[in-house]
């Protein structure tokens, strides 16, 4: 594909001049296997190598510990976890890159084992389902949570904003809140996971003013031309539903038009991800594209030619890229040269060492390897 085509094309995303429309999309690795959650050297390397992207959005981050549920997850939330993402902002910024970090708070779907054995936290005691809690000793069934006080809500949104300002001391460019795939943001919006009868359950308004103040309160750390979130309109992640999610999500942009956001990020899978549309079930994600009045990011599944169409049919501003940019440091320069790219190995996609992590070669390194093995051949 030529190098004129779109999505090689600048834009102006807030105060950031972005180089093309590629994003990296956020996505955990488990990479952080040390006792305090702290990202490493290999992170370090990981994201430089990827630096090409238009920008970069690290894989969600736990804003306290009670948002941890996942082994090995990175956090914001102690001095240590601030030092080690410096790091990682510093490298990428030398490498000329930009950087949001993912603001997470897991919700329900946890285990006691992150909790000193407490339940996992949610909107409502609703229990997960479909997915499993991994404890570094195996697959782990995850309990009904506990329905938060109305006054630990507003804690939690507390910590939303003191991750943010600790994403600010470690150098990031923005922040995208984490209200996608089925987590905690997630469980307050819809109404098949909150059953709250407060002011943050009940109507759609209701149901949405968690979401609303987190965007809120990050959004008054960092300003909200550098903020963004991530939604997941037909996710099902954990047996997340709604009964009306068009009406809902719709309601939920509507009043995000409000702060003037860097973006609105929406997950919505192509036919055959697993993160698509269920036969039958509309798509959201065009109406939000029409309500939105920001950048707008679309994820899942895309190739160069489907994200290519999408830009063209002006049904995103940007395409966010995931499995492609882990197999694939330089995914930027492959998709403009036209060359082929690296299998990924989802056997590592999650946890272990630095192989499938920071070892998928460049163009460049495949190239001088390949030229190796023939020089060898010839002696």
């Amino acid at each position: 594909m030529s190098q004129e085509s779109t999505l090689f094309t600048s834009f102006q995303l807030g105060p950031l001049s972005l180089p093309n429309r590629f994003a990296m999309a956020p996505m955990t690795r488990s990479r952080a296997n040390n006792d305090g959650n702290v990202p490493t050297d290999s992170t370090v390397e990981y994201y430089v190598q990827r630096a090409s992207a238009g920008l970069i959005i690290t894989e969600g981050s736990q804003i306290s510990q009670q948002g941890v549920g996942y082994i090995y997850t990175p956090g914001i939330y102690s001095d240590a976890q601030v030092a080690g993402w410096k790091k990682v902002t510093d490298a990428v910024h030398a490498a000329g890159g930009r950087i949001f970090m993912q603001l997470w708070h897991v919700g329900a779907i946890s285990h006691p084992f992150f909790h000193n054995g407490g339940l996992p936290v949610a909107p409502s005691a609703v229990q997960p389902t479909g997915v499993k809690a991994f404890t570094g000793s195996g697959m782990e069934e995850i309990p009904t949570p506990r329905a938060l006080e109305t006054h630990e809500v507003k804690a939690v949104v507390e910590d939303f904003r003191k991750a943010a300002e600790n994403a600010k001391k470690a150098g990031f460019d923005g922040v995208e809140v984490h209200g996608a795939n089925g987590y905690l943001v997630d469980q307050f919006i819809q109404d098949g996971t909150n059953k709250r009868t407060d002011e943050y359950g009940g109507s759609v308004e209701n149901r949405a003013r968690f979401a609303l103040e987190v965007v809120e309160a990050v959004a008054g750390v960092f300003g909200a031309d550098r903020t963004g979130i991530r939604l997941s309109p037909t996710g099902r992640v954990g047996g997340i539903n709604d009964s009306n999610r068009l009406a809902t999500f719709s309601y939920v942009t509507e009043q995000l038009n409000k702060f003037g956001l860097a973006y609105l990020h929406v997950i919505e899978a192509l036919p055959g991800h697993s993160m698509a549309v269920e036969p039958g079930q509309e798509p959201v994600g065009p109406a939000l594209r029409k309500i939105f009045k920001g950048p707008f990011i679309l994820n899942g599944g895309y190739t160069q030619e489907t994200a290519e169409a999408a830009l063209a049919n002006n049904e995103a501003d940007l395409i966010a890229f995931g499995v492609p940019f882990i197999a694939n440091p330089d995914l930027v320069e492959r998709y403009q040269r036209g060359t082929a790219l690296n299998n990924p190995d989802q056997a590592t996609f999650y946890g272990g060492d630095d192989h499938g992590y920071i070892d998928y070669p460049s163009l460049e390194e495949a190239t001088a390897s390949a030229t190796q093995d023939i020089d060898q051949s010839k002696k």
